[in-house]
């Protein structure tokens, strides 16, 4: 029977309890709803509760698993899906008060694939109203499980904090400018953005046509491996990690950045220390068009929200956030001039970023400058990059991007981001994996 204990266990060990008889899918939603008793609403994750669906499909995996029936890794593994992303039967709420939440017809493509792998959807998770940048308040924001007076992170905060408190092994979030690893890095987890287009967006409601994407949210990169291998359709295989010869790009303008907290300046150099004695050949690395990326992310977001808004905000433009509502109407008078050249720059900087993996094999920077705040920052920040320092270019590029947990500025977590080629997706979270070992020293023992 399942035990308070089973709310750490990886993917990999579940996998093995099940199959062993020790343990059963039932058991693991169980003690997953009890869990979320027991600290909701103090964090505020869930956006809708699916429990009656859950133990069904629990059971089902249950029978198919003791028949013989197994799908892989992921069956009968409790999954929260961010409430932008269709689930049939389910509503979908999109953090906002604009509409009433609406009842999905159908599965999104990416969660048809989950079931196809034998996952549990367990709940809706909540987020920032439309993934655009504030939690309605109406709604309010998840907060962190590490402290609940401070944010989980947008915008896929709820989708961070499930799996950071122990109540579901994963989940799926968005990133259009670092929506996954941002939260991923306050709430101590793994967040990976894959490539462009590497998984499905079909039946998740879009922020930006040209910078969206879906991607996992685990506690380690193994269990992050398994989730995209099942959400992409791609055999994603690791092996024994080795860092020895891998070539690691510190990004000046990343790591440099007078944004940088000192606690988080010294992780940032503790870890590139601790990687040169696994191996690592660290060499700096400048790229002067990332000075560029994240202003020119915003001349594109901006218009293309507001496209994507305008039959809503015509509908009902008080049920925005203010600040939400704000976004949308500044992008109704965003020139088209910029809009045109803020796309032509993405293709510099995507050839001045793939020129750098000439040199390097990833590029590393701190996943965000400083620990959880107390709420989300301002999407647009004056004159500083904010918390989107490190994300923002690689929505523009396309290429995979993942956050990993490197260390702790007191009781807050801290997270490294490493970037690899479009299309790499395989190789970065290889060596992912292997980073990830060799700061592991920083982990508690106990992983409650």
């Amino acid at each position: 029977m399942a035990t308070d204990e089973t709310a750490f266990m990886s993917v990999s060990e579940l996998g093995r309890a099940y199959r062993a008889g020790t343990l059963s899918p039932v058991d693991v939603v169980t003690a997953a709803l009890q869990r979320l008793e027991a600290l909701e609403p103090g964090l505020n994750a869930v956006a809708h509760r699916l429990d009656v669906s859950a133990r069904a499909e629990a059971g089902r995996a249950a029978e198919e698993l003791r028949a013989g029936n197994d799908r892989g890794p992921l069956h009968g593994i409790p999954v929260a899906i961010k409430d932008l992303i269709e689930v049939e039967g389910a509503p979908t709420g999109y953090g906002s008060k604009v509409r009433a939440p609406v009842i999905a017809d159908a599965d999104a493509l990416l969660v048809q694939r989950l079931r196809q792998a034998g996952a549990i959807i367990f709940c809706k998770a909540n987020l920032l109203e439309y993934a655009y940048g504030i939690a309605h308040p109406d709604i309010g924001q998840t907060n962190n499980p590490h402290d609940t007076g401070r944010t989980s992170g947008g915008s896929s905060g709820g989708s961070a904090a499930l799996v950071a408190a122990g109540i579901v092994p994963l989940a799926i979030g968005t990133d259009t400018g670092g929506s996954i690893r941002i939260p991923a890095s306050y709430c101590g987890i793994a967040g990976l953005k894959p490539s462009f287009g590497l998984v499905p967006l079909d039946g998740a409601f879009p922020l930006s046509w040209t910078l969206d994407h879906a991607g996992p949210l685990a506690r380690d990169v193994a269990d992050t491996a398994l989730l995209l291998e099942a959400l992409s359709a791609t055999p994603l295989p690791l092996t024994p990690p080795s860092l020895s010869g891998i070539r690691i790009g510190a990004v000046r303008f990343h790591c440099e950045s007078p944004e940088l907290t000192p606690a988080v300046a010294a992780n940032l150099a503790w870890a590139l220390d601790r990687l040169a004695a696994a191996g690592v050949i660290v060499k700096q690395i400048d790229i002067p068009e990332l000075a560029r990326a994240n202003s020119e992310l915003r001349r594109i977001i901006l218009p293309e929200a507001s496209v994507i808004h305008a039959p809503l905000h015509a509908e009902n433009p008080a049920g925005y956030a203010p600040r939400t509502r704000a976004q949308v109407e500044a992008g109704f008078e965003a020139k088209a001039i910029d809009y045109l050249r803020a796309q032509g720059f993405r293709a510099e900087l995507r050839n001045a970023v793939e020129a750098a993996f000439g040199e390097v094999d990833v590029l590393i920077g701190p996943s965000v400058p400083f620990p959880s705040p107390v709420e989300d920052p301002e999407f647009t920040e004056d004159g500083e990059e904010g918390e989107m320092l490190s994300s923002g270019f690689a929505n523009m590029t396309g290429q995979p991007s993942i956050s990993i947990p490197s260390g702790m500025d007191g009781h807050l977590p801290l997270g490294l981001q490493l970037t690899g080629p479009l299309g790499a997706d395989h190789r970065l979270l290889q060596i992912a994996f292997g980073v990830e070992t060799a700061l592991a020293a920083w982990r508690k023992p106990s992983r409650a």
